[in-house]
């Protein structure tokens, strides 16, 4: 049974998005304030976490860096909720490093259906090829840049990147096809599949996430480049 950990410092938001969730068979726990919550993840182990972006005390981006950046947590997927719904807000969030962003007020359907798409994509990442994606489980080496599909890790020179699973996928999937370039809604359907709730915008974001992990100087990328008004690609020649 996937256990999910929700966090929001709304009583009854809490209440209701469990109850919905424990509906669809998740084992649920939950918390008010960041503290606790970081408390909780430090001592329990949990398939997703849904976080608010507006907390008492330790603020759930905050919350969210702190998760991305312990080895434990690194790949826990996070979907983060706010009654904010500026551009800027959803890029923040995934910045960040949520895997997902809904605003509210939320349908609470359209929440479990989120909960239960994040958590089939990494499961998908960790034991299943991905769609479009070749079975062979050979690792891919770029440049300095090596890929165990088998491991699910990824080195370049020696250093041992994290990366979450979307962001894996991703990677992956522009590695197997290196020097071939691939739009925005390209990548939404082979990476994110039908579990599209998500935005074009998200790429980019993920996109943004892997030159920092990937690069040396992200602003001048080694691996991932971008063709302009087209798309992205890895670039495999020397």
């Amino acid at each position: 049974m996937k256990k999910i950990l929700v966090i929001d410092d709304e009583a009854d938001i809490v209440e209701i998005v469990s109850y919905n969730l424990k509906k669809e068979g998740f084992e649920v726990d939950s918390s008010l304030d960041g503290e606790t919550a970081l408390n909780k993840i430090r001592t329990n182990s949990y398939d997703l976490i849904i976080l608010d972006l507006m907390l008492p005390g330790l603020q759930g981006i905050e919350l969210c860096r702190i998760i991305r950046k312990q080895p434990a947590t690194a790949e826990l997927p996070v979907i983060m909720l706010t009654a904010k719904g500026e551009e800027v807000d959803k890029v923040l969030g995934l910045e960040m490093g949520a895997d997902d962003y809904i605003t509210k007020p939320f349908s609470t359907r359209e929440l479990v259906a989120r909960a239960k798409a994040v958590l089939r994509r990494v499961e998908s990442s960790k034991g299943a090829a991905i769609e479009g994606v070749s079975d062979s489980k050979h690792p891919i080496r770029i440049k300095d840049m090596y890929i165990d599909r088998e491991k699910y890790t990824v080195t370049v020179g020696e250093r041992q990147i994290k990366l979450s699973a979307t962001e894996f996928r991703l990677l992956v999937y522009l590695a197997e096809r290196a020097n071939k370039i691939y739009s925005r809604d390209h990548l939404l359907d082979a990476v994110w599949g039908n579990d599209v709730y998500v935005e074009p915008r998200t790429v980019d974001v993920h996109i943004r996430r892997l030159r920092t992990k990937i690069e040396e100087d992200p602003n001048n990328p080694t691996y991932l480049k971008t063709m302009r008004g087209v798309g992205y690609f890895i670039e495999a020649m020397k």
